[in-house]
């Protein structure tokens, strides 16, 4: 009975020890941990690993459970530049554009942990996969545009497109990261020479453009007085074109009465011809008519021509270069 007693005594003070030791344990700082405001846990028990969200004090058995806290906070890191010294980080930086152009452009990546769990277990390095990732984005998106647009006007649209990329990629590789922006801070030519060839461009360009509107703005001074002119040009060239018809058909009509009037009587309209033009070719000659007698009459060619239209059969002699019978010059004509 005593050997009985005894190893009951022995037995009560082990499970009196590890009743203590348990309860030593169990208030001691292992046991328990806190999870802050923008803060999430990882509790593994036996390699199962589940997220504890719930801000507060939370339990967990020691050696057996096992917790790793997580900042939820929104976090970032820049790319193309050191985040303390602002030093250009040229392998992340220099890029090239549409038109082979290169460029130093920055960019600063906003992130946070939307799943604890595969934060921490999905791979070994999340950030440095999402830097890579963000990477490759800015350098295929930078490569689509022109160097215009990166260093001026597509700089939204090159935003939209990298946030977008970045997301579908972070959504495949399912690595517990979220991206909340990304943004370019600057973009600039990659050297001091570069930088003054590329403003002499866009000199250049702004010349060329002034020179554009100035040239524009003449021509729409000038363009409305030429089209006018060329409008009265156009318009004098009918009207004579008109009266140069109008005077042929003139013509045409007094050659035909004419033709008609010799036809009834030649002679007369031969005579009439020559006298007609003797007074266009010879306007200021006089007529002397001789009558046989000795007495010579100078008179006007009109009263003459009117003479010999009339019937006369008077002989007639032209001063000047001789003397002829005008009725044998009507006849050899």
């Amino acid at each position: 009975m005593e050997a009985v007693k005894d190893v009951w005594d022995k037995a009560k003070w082990g499970v009196l020890g590890f009743a203590v030791l348990l309860l030593a344990v169990l208030l001691s700082n292992g046991a328990w941990y806190q999870i802050e405001e923008q803060e999430q846990a990882v509790l593994v028990t036996f390699g199962k690993a589940e997220t504890v969200s719930e801000k507060g004090l939370h339990f967990k058995i020691p050696l057996i459970q096992g917790v790793t806290k997580v900042d939820t906070t929104i976090q970032g890191f820049p790319i193309g530049y050191e985040a303390g010294t602002n030093e250009v980080v040229a392998s992340e930086a220099v890029m090239i554009t549409s038109d082979y152009n290169f460029i130093d452009a920055d960019f600063f990546v906003e992130y946070r942990i939307s799943d604890p769990v595969k934060y921490l277990y999905a791979s070994e390095q999340p950030e440095e996969i999402l830097k890579n990732i963000a990477q490759s984005s800015i350098r295929t998106v930078i490569g689509s545009f022109d160097v215009d647009s990166v260093l001026t006007t597509g700089k939204t649209e090159i935003q939209a497109q990298i946030k977008t990329m970045i997301l579908k990629k972070l959504e495949e590789q399912d690595i517990g990261l979220s991206l909340v922006n990304i943004t370019i801070q600057d973009s600039e030519p990659p050297t001091q020479e570069v930088m003054k060839a590329f403003k002499a461009v866009e000199t250049a360009k702004q010349g060329k453009e002034t020179a554009l509107n100035n040239a524009n703005k003449y021509r729409n001074e000038k363009l409305p007085a030429a089209e006018a002119q060329a409008d009265e040009i156009v318009k004098d060239a009918e009207a004579q074109k008109q009266t140069r018809i109008n005077e042929a058909e003139a013509q045409v009509a007094r050659f035909q009465a004419m033709y008609e009037e010799y036809q009834k009587n030649p002679v007369v309209t031969k005579q009439r011809m020559f006298f007609e033009a003797m007074e266009e070719v010879l306007p200021e000659m006089k007529v002397i008519i001789d009558h046989g007698d000795g007495v010579q009459k100078v008179l006007p060619l009109d009263s003459f021509i009117a003479d010999q239209t009339s019937g006369t059969d008077d002989n007639t002699a032209v001063s000047g270069a001789g003397t002829q019978d005008s009725a044998s010059a009507a006849d050899g004509q």
